[in-house]
C-alpha cells in the first residue's frame, strides 16, 4: 500500500464478496486512522460484495467487534461503485487509490477490468488475500507470469504483484486433526476433497492414525454410504468420468491455447518489420494446414 501510494499508482486487490471483501475493508479503514498507512479512498466495486456489507452492517450487533466493523464499514473513504459504466471510467482513473473488485482468483467480474487497464503499468501494486486454484489468472500472475490474456488481449505485467497470507477462514491441518479427534470416532469415512495434491496428502498422513477411513476422491468418482460402514466405492458410477483423474484441476488446452497466443503476439511483435511478422503468420498458417502424422 506504501508502495502504491509512494509511486501515485493504483492497489488492486481481488476479492470474494461474502466476508473476504469486508474483512480487507475493516482492515484498511483501522490502519488508516491509526495512520500505519497512506490515507486513500477505498473503492468497493463489486455489486455482490455491496448487498453483502449491507447485511454485514444490518446485523453488525451480532458480530465480535460489530461496532467497529459498523463504523469502518460505513468511513466516509469507502465508495460503492454502482455500476459497469463506472467501473470502467474508474479502471481509467490516475493516481493513488484502493480498489477491491471480484472475483478472488481474477476469473471473472470487475477485477478483470482494472487488470487489463492496470497491469501494464509498473506503479501498480496487485494484493492477492485469497487462495489462487491452479489455472486460474490469479495463480499466473501469483506465478511470475510476465504476460496474460483478459477479455481475449494480450497484457504485459509490469505491476508488482503481492500475496498476502492470513485472510484465510479454513482451519489448518492441526486444527481439523484436532476437530476430528474431539467429535469422537467416525464409523464412517473422511472424505478430503478441497486443496491442493500436497495439503490433502499432507492432511491424509495426519489423520492416518485414526479410526476412520480416510478417503481421497477424484471428480466423477461415486461412492455407497451405508450406516456405520465405510464408503464403499461405487464402480459402475465411477466408469461415467468426465475427465481423467490426474487431469482434474490442473492447467488444461485453454491455458495452453493462452500461452500459445501470448507467444504468436510477442514474436509478431519483435519481429523486426512487416514482411517480417507477414512470413511468421505465413509459417503459422502452413504448419495448420498440415494435417496430423
Amino acid at each position: 500500500m506504501k508502495a502504491a501510494a509512494g509511486q501515485n499508482g493504483a492497489l488492486l486487490i481481488p476479492v470474494f464478496a461474502v466476508e473476504r471483501a469486508q474483512e480487507v475493508m475493516l482492515d484498511l479503514v483501522t490502519l488508516m486512522r491509526a495512520n500505519q498507512v497512506p490515507a486513500g479512498d477505498i473503492f468497493l466495486d463489486s455489486p455482490l460484495a455491496q448487498r453483502a456489507t449491507r447485511v454485514f452492517l444490518q446485523h453488525a450487533s451480532l458480530l465480535e467487534d460489530g461496532a467497529a466493523l459498523r463504523a469502518a464499514l460505513g468511513d466516509r473513504r469507502i465508495h460503492h461503485v454502482e455500476d459497469a459504466q463506472q467501473s470502467f471510467h474508474l479502471a481509467r482513473q490516475d493516481g493513488f487509490r484502493i480498489i477491491l473488485a471480484g472475483s478472488g482468483m481474477c476469473e471473472a467480474g470487475r477485477i478483470r477490468g482494472h487488470l487489463k487497464a492496470k497491469l501494464w503499468d509498473s506503479r501498480t501494486i496487485v494484493a492477492l488475500v485469497g487462495f489462487q486454484a491452479a489455472g486460474t489468472l490469479g495463480r499466473l500472475l501469483q506465478d511470475g507470469a510476465d504476460r496474460v490474456r483478459i477479455q481475449g488481449e494480450p497484457v504485459r505485467v509490469g505491476a508488482r504483484i503481492a500475496t498476502i497470507e492470513g485472510y484465510s477462514g479454513h482451519a489448518d491441518g492441526p486444527e481439523l486433526a484436532r476437530w476430528l479427534a474431539a467429535r469422537g470416532r467416525v464409523s464412517g469415512g473422511v472424505f478430503l476433497v478441497h486443496g491442493e495434491e500436497e495439503a490433502i496428502a499432507g492432511l491424509a498422513d495426519r489423520l492416518s492414525g485414526s479410526d476412520a477411513a480416510v478417503i481421497r476422491p477424484t471428480l466423477d468418482e461415486a461412492f455407497r454410504l451405508l450406516p456405520a460402514t465405510p464408503p464403499q466405492r461405487d464402480e459402475a458410477a465411477s466408469r461415467r468420468r468426465r475427465d481423467r483423474p490426474e487431469l482434474v484441476g490442473r492447467p488444461d488446452w485453454h491455458n495452453a491455447r493462452a500461452a500459445l497466443l501470448l507467444s504468436i503476439e510477442e514474436a509478431l511483435e519483435q519481429a523486426g518489420d512487416d514482411q517480417a511478422r507477414g512470413a511468421l503468420l505465413d509459417r503459422l498458417r502452413r504448419a495448420l494446414e498440415t494435417p496430423p502424422p
